[in-house]
């Protein structure tokens, strides 16, 4: 039975979120080997950037390219495809991506990690612009989606309902940054810090709260 529930906030398209993927995966694992069935993992969108047709001003696309050169000397493995930046016409608009995610649960709940995945290696390894919705129509049907469900889903006003309610959600629990991770306990919310190289530093705060929580719950009343 869950005692607790690690919400993890992050954007398909945030660059330090791509970076950190390995840890976050090895602190899942870790998490069902060391606390099975306590910890339940619920993944939020936060929206890093709103809808827009307007390409991305140059001083805007010179940050992002040296973040991925940064990215790549502080975690190592990391990798990106420059040529994203010769290749595609940058837009600052992450909410196509973060609703494509949302139109996928719509429709096949259970492939959302695999759509993220192909968000992700679309942007950072293939040079392909997750902003535009036909490549996100095509990374649906790469994930074995219906592609004219997926469509009518990422373009229906339930879906950008859906998108505006996890943004407002983040900021209820004071998250301003991803990725980010929070547990919940009971009606507790304790931000965890993040470290990208080691699944180990997150795993001791996650496990120090359950056994504080267990500890409460033991004592006589």
């Amino acid at each position: 039975m869950h005692t607790a529930t690690l919400y993890y906030a992050h954007d398909p398209m945030c660059s330090w979120c791509w970076g950190f993927r390995p840890v976050w995966q090895a602190l899942q694992a870790a998490l069902a080997d060391k606390a099975p069935g306590k910890v339940r993992i619920h993944y939020l969108l936060g929206g890093l950037a709103a809808d827009t047709d307007q390409p991305m001003p140059e001083e805007m696309q010179i940050n992002i390219r040296d973040t991925w050169r940064n990215i790549q000397k502080e975690i190592p493995g990391t990798r990106f495809n420059l040529d994203f930046w010769t290749q595609c016409q940058p837009r600052r608009s992450t909410w196509p991506a973060c609703r494509a995610i949302i139109a996928c649960r719509m429709q096949a709940p259970e492939r959302e990690a695999d759509m993220l995945l192909g968000i992700q290696q679309a942007y950072y390894l293939q040079a392909r612009n997750p902003s535009d919705l036909d490549v996100l129509c095509d990374i649906a049907a790469q994930t074995g989606l219906d592609v004219a469900v997926f469509r009518n889903n990422i373009l229906s006003d339930a879906c950008q309902r859906s998108l505006l309610d996890e943004m407002e959600f983040c900021r209820s629990i004071n998250i301003s940054s991803f990725p980010s991770l929070v547990l919940k306990q009971g009606r507790s919310y304790t931000l965890v810090n993040i470290n990208y190289t080691s699944s180990d530093y997150m795993l001791t705060q996650v496990l120090s709260a359950l056994s504080r929580a267990d500890s409460t719950a033991d004592r006589p009343s």
